[in-house]
């Protein structure tokens, strides 16, 4: 458990938040910097994947979780770009026409639109690489942890990112998208807790291996990670509906129109919400026992769910 911390303000979350994303970005630039010998235009593809935005949620959770548990500065920094670089490929490879076939990302085309689609392909699979390199990397300074350490974090997130997380997960929503197939909440959340849930708990688990927690705290951050991985997949089911391009940085409506398997389509709008409530509380339960030392994981749910794009 971590340490009872001081009460923190509203503004000094927010400013420790702002600062994990700059470490972020940093992080990620200094990766894509050293494939600056790759050829140009697979290179140009990466970073126009990488470095154009996004919310950066997922290396968020990383330095939320490593620090909250009083890992020491930079320990996190590898972990946390490099679940972001798996979070970009995948979404340079969901956007193909073989998958959603999508034209926009951050308000910008998306990589095969910008480039090709065999350069997209290949943008991906070089992003994918990267990531683990990241957590492989042998010199203290690019991973300030031990090699055991190492060799956890890459299976967290091997595990998350293949066959039984995050591609396994694409795999049912592909399967079920234009058949109704999916008729039941247990299979929808199966669904999602595969292909958003489990990079997103994957990254609490990356956090928690950079401080060193031990078993039961681990189950705890899960159980919240569980909670937010789904409500972050249901308010993006919400916002497909009800947002507008310019704000979503996307192409809103896309659900309805390949008839996917979503839960505005399963339950209705008010259930949806009501659902968002139900798993709300569930992540403020889980992050209870931590008191303020959770605050800026706890404002990360609250941002999950309350987001507008």
């Amino acid at each position: 458990m971590p340490e009872a911390a001081p009460a923190v303000d509203a503004r000094a979350i927010a400013e420790r938040i702002d600062s994990w994303r700059v470490r972020t970005d940093d992080a990620l630039q200094r990766a894509l910097d050293g494939c600056r010998d790759s050829e140009p235009r697979l290179l140009a593809a990466m970073r126009h994947a990488v470095l154009l935005g996004g919310k950066r949620m997922r290396p968020l959770l990383v330095h939320a979780t490593a620090e909250a548990f009083g890992a020491a500065a930079g320990v996190a920094d590898a972990p946390a770009a490099a679940v972001e670089l798996v979070h970009a490929y995948s979404l340079v490879h969901d956007d193909l026409p073989a998958m959603d076939d999508d034209a926009l990302r951050r308000g910008q085309p998306t990589v095969h639109v910008a480039f090709d689609e065999a350069t997209a392909v290949l943008a991906g699979d070089a992003l994918q690489t990267l990531a683990f390199s990241l957590l492989a990397a042998t010199s203290a300074e690019a991973t300030p942890v031990p090699p055991l350490t190492r060799l956890a974090m890459v299976e967290v997130l091997a595990r998350a990112s293949g066959a039984g997380g995050m591609c396994g997960g694409q795999a049912l929503d592909l399967a079920a998208t234009g058949n109704g197939s999916i008729r039941d909440v247990a299979a929808l959340e199966r669904l999602h807790a595969l292909k958003t849930g489990a990079l997103l708990r994957a990254a609490v688990a990356l956090g928690a291996l950079a401080a060193g927690v031990d078993t039961p705290t681990r189950a705890r951050l899960d159980d919240f990670a569980a909670a937010l991985g789904l409500a972050f997949q249901i308010r993006d089911d919400l916002l497909d509906v009800e947002g507008d391009r310019d704000t979503l940085g996307k192409t809103p409506g896309k659900d309805a129109a390949q008839d996917k398997a979503t839960f505005p389509a399963l339950l209705g709008l008010d259930a949806s919400r009501a659902r968002l409530e139900t798993l709300a509380l569930r992540m403020r339960e889980a992050l209870a026992p931590f008191g303020e030392a959770a605050a800026p994981l706890a404002e990360l749910g609250r941002r999950a769910i309350e987001r507008d794009h």
